[in-house]
């Protein structure tokens, strides 16, 4: 796959439309910059996003992929593994997302249990200290953690396990 042919054929399709930049990440809920990223084969939409824009475009995500539209009917096997993949990583969101948000509302318990401690002036007294020294561990560890998961740290990570998921396609 090429980004940058990929990105050409997007602009293509999007300018026989008669549609900017601006109304193309409007239409997919991205913003423009993404779109001139798209199109100048920086990056690649999320393969949600591809099934989608090929849908709205009416060409295959074969075709999409590859940059030129193609005279021969489409590959119904390529469409149907796309899709199951696709799935797949929208399961995988869904499910990091759900303990992610587990996770921030564990952390926000111990959070208030701590400030009750603390109010109650117990957080420096025999058992309590130790309590509230795991409580504030706790956070601390949910914090960083959600600071790398949203950061680039995060983000090469998500690229790792898509090439790792490449792979397996392509075996």
């Amino acid at each position: 796959m090429n980004q940058k042919k990929t990105g050409i054929f997007l602009r293509e399709l999007r300018k026989e439309k008669n549609l900017t930049q601006e109304q193309l990440a409007e239409k997919f809920g991205v913003t423009n910059r993404s779109v001139s990223r798209w199109e100048n084969g920086v990056n690649m939409p999320d393969l949600d996003l591809v099934m989608e824009i090929a849908d709205y475009f009416n060409v295959s995500i074969a075709e999409f992929l590859d940059g030129e539209r193609k005279m021969d009917m489409k590959d119904k096997k390529t469409e149907e593994m796309l899709l199951k993949v696709a799935d797949y990583e929208n399961n995988e969101k869904m499910m990091f997302s759900k303990k992610l948000c587990r996770l921030f509302l564990a952390a926000l318990a111990a959070f208030c249990v701590y400030g009750y401690l603390d109010i109650q002036e117990l957080t420096s007294v025999g058992m309590y200290e130790n309590i509230a020294n795991f409580l504030l561990g706790l956070v601390f560890g949910v914090l960083l953690l959600g600071v790398l998961f949203t950061s680039r740290y995060g983000a090469k990570v998500q690229a790792a396990k898509q090439r790792l998921l490449h792979k397996g396609i392509k075996q």
